[in-house]
């Protein structure tokens, strides 16, 4: 498979493309125009591991909130916009760090080439975004991934003719095999960068599994610059996901539990205690911690984790590094858990 090397676009005070580190982003579910709660959610977000925010752009007030949101956060601010060039317009006039658009939908070459100049003066990239339910027309007759590529094509080919180079691509469709197939003809093709999801992917847990398929995919293929993981749930839900996903395929140091899937031979309450160790590692980097339900395979299967605990009958053996060095009282597991974790921050 032959890739381009894609360009590397600034979008405030990071990079995406080239050799940059992919990023996690999510979209603020607030309205916009309600400051205070659009800058509590992306700081919560922010506090999570999020990399980028994106937020709606419908209305004058909307746009006008853009320049105090962006004085209270922390991260790069995506303002999305749909259709009304003037909006995207007063978007980077109050500060937004990157406009999502599509120059194909926004009127005259003259308006195209209005903004394209305008942001080509303010470092201001483009995201444009091609999904597989609101094709143009002239598409609708090819096959799904050829027709979302060529979507994309037209409307890079519109910002290439007013000059317009620092562009992201964004291609998606619900459909995991259509979004796969697409961006890797895609990435074939051009070296803009890629925005990569599952777009529509559902509730939590369908979504998560849509979203892990094609996103893992891509990645693995060296497909991806920045990810969105899209579920029909909370934005924290995204960025955990997405930093989740990017852990476990190595493309970023985080911090992660592993669980045994439970059997007869299980003694203690993985499931709860995972979960509680999951939310005691928030906010942590490079820590592996194992919870097993029995000793039989436990420290063995568990011998790569940093420390973990293997269940036992009333007692519970918790082990470092593959070495069992102490037993606690099954009800003194969790304690024991985040003593050993509070001290790893402290030394980190």
């Amino acid at each position: 498979m032959n890739l381009k090397e894609t360009r590397k676009i600034k979008v405030k005070n990071l990079y995406i493309g080239g050799n940059a580190p992919v990023t996690v982003q999510s979209m603020c579910n607030t309205k916009t125009e309600d400051v205070a709660a659009t800058v509590k959610q992306i700081l919560s977000l922010e506090a999570l591991g999020c990399d980028i925010i994106r937020v709606a752009v419908n209305n004058e007030e909307a746009a006008k909130a853009v320049k105090d949101i962006v004085r209270e956060i922390h991260i790069p601010l995506v303002a999305d916009i749909q259709f009304d060039w003037k909006l995207a317009k007063a978007a980077a006039e109050n500060g937004a760090d990157k406009i999502r658009i599509n120059p194909g939908n926004i009127g005259s070459d003259d308006k195209v080439k209005y903004l394209a100049d305008m942001f080509n003066e303010r470092k201001i990239p483009i995201r444009i975004g091609v999904n597989e339910g609101s094709l143009d027309k002239q598409f609708k007759g090819l096959d799904p991934a050829e027709a979302l590529v060529k979507s994309a094509e037209n409307h890079i080919r519109i910002l290439e003719n007013a000059d317009f180079y620092n562009t992201i691509v964004s291609i998606k469709s619900s459909n995991v095999t259509t979004m796969v197939s697409a961006c890797l003809a895609f990435a074939m093709r051009f070296d803009y960068p890629q925005h990569i999801g599952v777009t529509e992917a559902g509730t939590l847990k369908r979504g998560l599994i849509k979203n892990s398929a094609g996103i893992g995919a891509l990645l693995l293929s060296g497909v991806g610059n920045t990810v969105r993981v899209s579920l029909a749930d909370k934005p924290e839900e995204e960025v955990i996901a997405g930093n989740m996903l990017l852990t476990s395929i190595g493309l970023k140091q985080g911090s992660e539990v592993v669980a045994c899937p439970t059997c007869g031979r299980t003694e203690i309450p993985v499931v709860a205690l995972a979960d509680e160790v999951e939310k005691l590692l928030t906010g942590t980097a490079g820590i592996k911690v194992a919870v097993m339900g029995c000793v039989v395979n436990g420290v063995g299967e568990a011998g790569n984790a940093d420390f973990g605990v293997a269940g036992g009958h009333g007692k519970s053996a918790i082990f470092e590094k593959g070495k069992i060095i102490k037993t606690v009282d099954n009800g003194l597991i969790l304690d024991e858990l985040k003593t050993l974790i509070e001290k790893y921050k402290e030394l980190k």
